[in-house]
């Protein structure tokens, strides 16, 4: 509503009974109950499609087995994450059926895509500059699956930078290219360690749980933000740092102080006590990559003794 009030006033009186239903359900179990953005948790799976239209959306609903096989090539599949989606397909259908019968597809070429083609043409001009794959690839030690970027601008994203399978990720067409720019690395940095292989590292991130103030952050944010697991926060509160460093780099950067005290309401602290230490070693200026130094025993004896609330 904050950012389609528009939007929502010329759509809302076409909804049906059975739409305003599934539309509640979806929010009841894709966000209340299991703790995600709903746009990102669907626009994630339907990025593992080829779907372009919203027939193709419809036949995949019908029958998934093509995007499960596709989802389990990538970092983003599990288990539950795949019986969420399943248990709210009939609600999709319902849904996307509703879009395809109000021909929202031609609202959206006649009235959405003029301004999103502007947008590209903007951005295309700029995005030349930077190295973002060179960059990313630099810090995590590691080769990103193909060396190029792709952003899809869209309208109806906004507040959010989402990543897809691949190389890819979401930014909405109406952010400066600064932010899309910044997206493009944050997004990049996804995953920053492969956890599930690394028995040392998630033995160390353990460690982490005995911290009350880092815990407490993680327990009581506010929920819509995401990250609502002990796992993803500590992700995305890595990426967030490595981010903030590179956008230094790139000379692109929102004032660090600034950035921890107001983003997600302060909740990344963890991220603050990172991002301090890693200046402070210059992390980045050598060969050592993040993996090696996020487990090393000292970094996290000196993340988890209070540096988040000193630097906050």
């Amino acid at each position: 509503m904050r950012f389609y009030e528009n939007e929502y006033a010329r759509f809302e009186p076409q909804l049906t009974a059975p739409v305003r239903a599934s539309l509640s359900a979806l929010k009841r179990t894709i966000k209340d109950e299991n703790k995600n953005i709903i746009s990102a948790f669907l626009a994630l799976h339907f990025s593992a499609t080829d779907d372009r239209t919203l027939d193709d959306m419809l036949r995949t609903l019908k029958d998934s087995k093509r995007m499960k096989e596709s989802l389990k090539k990538t970092d983003y599949y599990n288990e539950s994450g795949w019986q969420l989606y399943q248990s709210v397909r009939e609600d999709l259908k319902i849904v996307i059926s509703f879009l395809r019968d109000i021909r929202f597809e031609d609202y959206w070429h006649r009235h959405i895509l003029p301004e999103v083609q502007r947008k590209i043409a903007a951005v295309e001009k700029e995005v030349q500059r930077y190295n973002v794959v060179g960059e990313v690839e630099k810090h995590l030690g590691s080769p990103l699956s193909s060396q190029v970027v792709t952003v899809y601008l869209l309208y109806y994203s906004q507040p959010h930078g989402i990543r897809l399978t691949g190389t890819r990720f979401v930014a909405d067409a109406a952010y400066p290219f600064r932010i899309v720019l910044q997206n493009a690395i944050h997004e990049m940095l996804h995953p920053p360690y492969k956890l599930a292989r690394d028995r040392e590292l998630r033995k160390a991130l353990d460690s982490l749980r005995a911290d009350a103030f880092l815990m407490d952050k993680i327990k009581n944010h506010n929920p819509s933000f995401g990250y609502n697991s002990f796992e993803s926060f500590v992700e995305e509160n890595c990426v967030r740092a490595l981010d903030q460093l590179i956008s230094e780099r790139f000379k692109i950067e929102r004032e660090a102080r600034q950035r921890w005290r107001e983003e997600d309401d302060g909740m990344h602290v963890f991220a603050v006590a990172l991002y301090s230490l890693m200046k402070r070693e210059d992390f980045g200026g050598g060969q050592e990559t993040f993996r090696d130094f996020f487990g090393a025993d000292d970094s996290f004896r000196q993340v988890g003794s209070g540096q988040g609330r000193k630097n906050l």
